[in-house]
């Protein structure tokens, strides 16, 4: 497909979404093709624009889309040919057409035809993309379906009846071995299969279970409503159904609390249509993190107190120091100060988690200079280390309503762990940005990276990367405590990151009034 330089090289003023004019915007969403524009002159070339069939195609809600790079509908799929030919079109300025695989924000992959197009301003300089791109997933489905059966058309029936055999036996053999209690059914819900440790951990045995309707079971103590719905409304139109907890009381075994995983097995000959349910019993470890999080609560609450009064004392030893006393008396009672200081900020971190656990968490929102607070906390972190210079660059026209205090602890965190984990860097960007109705942050380190399944857990609470955890001390729960402050901002944060190349972890917030940002 061949550029047209008639239309591509236009008079364009900077592009704003939000005035584009209705019947322009319901013509856009009446396509039934995805439709995206990004914006080349911001860093990263990040999404200012998407239609209702974008949304629809990938999954995403609007709010998940705006300021990521198309790139993150790849996921870790990242070493495709497609992918060079995206690369190198949008940095020539070119038009390119591409089949490229995406997946959807449930993790399903899908065949996208993707055609973008640069916009250029009258003196050539491409301004914005827009990425045109048609879900050809039915179409890749039936040429591979074609090309498997022509390469299984000399096969023996022989040979297909005992790759059943074995693929028979490989099952059994994984739901045997499995600890989870696992359970084969068919369309009917009737128990196929199952294996021991469903006996154990319910309190069955095999001739009570096997051949009897799911509902049916120990006088139906499994006509469980939440099962229900998941078997016969979610599961069909959903596969598979991943972590869905039901709570629920058997007369004979006590209230459990269970995690339920459901998958359509659609086998060839009689094990067409067989539904393969995992029951894995988190009673207990629920029971543990509660019990943690109790304690957690406590214990910081109960530490804030001395630790406030011993450093009541050690201020006021330093008072009382003479003048004239040794240097190696004053660095000691200096030292003393910041390792206070930072028990305290440990302390208050742990609060900050006992909060968030318990639903306490609380923001304090006010409109503020988002552009001062970002330039302060870099302030206060150039004074504090010497050994990285930090680059800061672009701003937003407008205030934001939030909590500052809130928002500065995630600013501050963030660009203090890509000094700390870029030790033998000198350098870290920090961008600030508007994208569409949102305020786009950044802060991009040259250090050691994260791995792509690191990556996925980052954000949990008290998770540390292996090699950074034995490198570095920590806890794990900074990050943690910046998701959930952005979350109650109805932002969203994210890590882009290459391992021994860099990290650049973003956050996005809406724009707007406080009745705006509160729905009113």
């Amino acid at each position: 497909m061949k550029e047209d330089k008639d239309t591509t090289k236009q008079n364009v003023p900077a592009m704003n979404t939000e005035n584009i004019s209705p019947l322009f915007q319901a013509a856009l969403n009446a396509s039934v093709s995805g439709i995206i524009i990004t914006d080349n002159s911001l860093p990263d070339n990040p999404i200012i624009y998407c239609n209702k069939s974008f949304e629809r195609i990938s999954g995403y809600n609007r709010e998940e889309i705006i300021g990521h790079n198309c790139r993150f509908l790849q996921r870790e799929d990242r070493g495709q040919e497609a992918r060079e030919q995206l690369r190198e079109a949008v940095k020539n300025g070119e038009s390119v057409n591409v089949e490229v695989r995406n997946y959807t924000k449930e993790g399903t992959l899908f065949w996208n035809e993707l055609f973008i197009s640069p916009i250029k301003d009258n003196d050539g300089k491409v301004t914005h993309f827009i990425g045109v791109q048609n879900d050809v997933s039915d179409r890749k489905k039936i040429e591979q379906e074609l090309r498997f059966e022509r390469e299984k058309m000399e096969e023996k029936v022989i040979e297909r009846t005992e790759s059943l055999r074995l693929s028979q036996e490989y099952l059994e053999s994984i739901i045997e071995t499995v600890r989870e209690s696992l359970l084969v059914l068919d369309p009917d819900l009737k128990v196929l299969t199952a294996n021991e440790e469903f006996m154990r951990t319910f309190k069955v045995n095999r001739s009570e279970t096997i051949g009897q309707k799911l509902y049916e079971l120990g006088n139906r103590q499994w006509d469980i409503p939440q099962l229900s719905d998941l078997l016969e409304k979610i599961l069909p139109t959903n596969n598979p159904v991943l972590d869905f907890e039901v709570e629920h009381n058997f007369p004979h075994i006590g209230q459990k609390l269970m995690l339920l995983n459901a998958h359509r097995i659609e086998l060839e000959g009689s094990y067409k249509d067989r539904i393969l349910l995992a029951i894995e019993d988190i009673t207990d470890h629920r029971a543990i993190e509660v019990r943690k999080d109790d304690f957690l609560a406590v214990a910081s609450h109960e530490l804030k107190t001395p630790l406030t009064t011993i450093k009541g004392y050690v201020q006021f030893a330093q008072r009382l120091l003479p003048k004239d006393s040794e240097d190696k008396l004053i660095d000691i009672m200096d030292k003393a100060n910041i390792q206070l200081d930072r028990l305290g900020r440990l302390i208050a971190e742990l609060l900050d988690v006992s909060k968030i656990q318990s639903g306490k968490f609380e923001l304090h929102r006010d409109e503020f200079d988002f552009n001062k607070m970002v330039h302060q906390a870099v302030d206060e972190l150039r004074q504090a280390t010497e050994s990285h210079e930090i680059e800061v660059s672009g701003k937003i026209e407008t205030k934001l309503f939030g909590d500052e205090a809130q928002l500065a602890q995630v600013v501050n965190n963030l660009i203090a762990n890509a000094i700390k984990y870029s030790p033998k860097a000198n350098k870290i960007k920090v961008d600030i940005s508007t994208v569409s109705n949102y305020v786009k942050f950044s802060v991009k380190d040259f250090g050691m990276g994260i791995s792509i399944n690191d990556q996925k857990k980052i954000f949990e609470r008290f998770y540390r990367v292996r090699n950074i955890q034995q490198q570095f001390p920590g806890m794990g729960i900074g990050l943690f405590i910046c998701e959930q402050i952005i979350k109650q901002h109805e932002g969203t944060l994210w890590v882009d990151s290459e391992e021994d190349v860099g990290s650049t972890f973003s956050f996005t917030l809406p724009l707007g009034t406080e009745h705006e940002n509160h729905g009113i």
